[in-house]
């Protein structure tokens, strides 16, 4: 064989190679790709006066979520607990937590962790409100405590 066909030949099968792992890849369950989401205004709904949200991935009223959520200026949700745990994250103003006797003033780039079935308060900055990002576990609840 001569030294061009053996190039021919080399670059024929590379490219039948590429093509088969390509097409092998997409072709895998449950792969996964990057996704962008921004909280674009329009995209927020208001779920009880005082609270909007956005939903980036999954259904917060259904089960395992990531949301954006806004408390307009001194929003007051009352002593409430979830089922499922709660992970916050502020983009602006501030997340106000009140849990054991002990206040938490979250402010932009901060983080707060709410275990499952923890009896709380919270609300928003009496001036700013709040823009967070939050992920649940499990569907979204806030249940009243008296």
């Amino acid at each position: 064989m001569s030294r061009f066909a053996k190039r021919v030949a080399f670059l024929v099968v590379a490219v039948a190679a590429a093509a088969c792992a390509v097409a092998w890849a997409q072709e895998q369950p449950g792969k996964k790709l990057a996704k962008y989401v921004a909280p674009q205004t329009d995209a927020f709904k208001e779920v009880i006066p005082g609270v909007s949200r956005a939903a980036a991935w999954g259904d917060p009223d259904a089960g395992p979520h990531g949301a954006f959520t806004k408390f307009v200026p001194g929003f007051d949700a009352g002593m409430h607990f979830h089922t499922s745990d709660l992970r916050i994250v502020v983009i602006k103003g501030a997340y106000l937590y009140k849990a054991d006797g002990k206040e938490t003033r979250v402010g932009t780039g901060e983080f707060l962790f709410v275990p499952g079935g923890t009896k709380h308060w919270s609300g928003g900055d009496p001036k700013e409100g709040a823009l967070f990002y939050q992920e649940g576990v499990g569907k979204f609840d806030l249940n009243p405590v008296k």
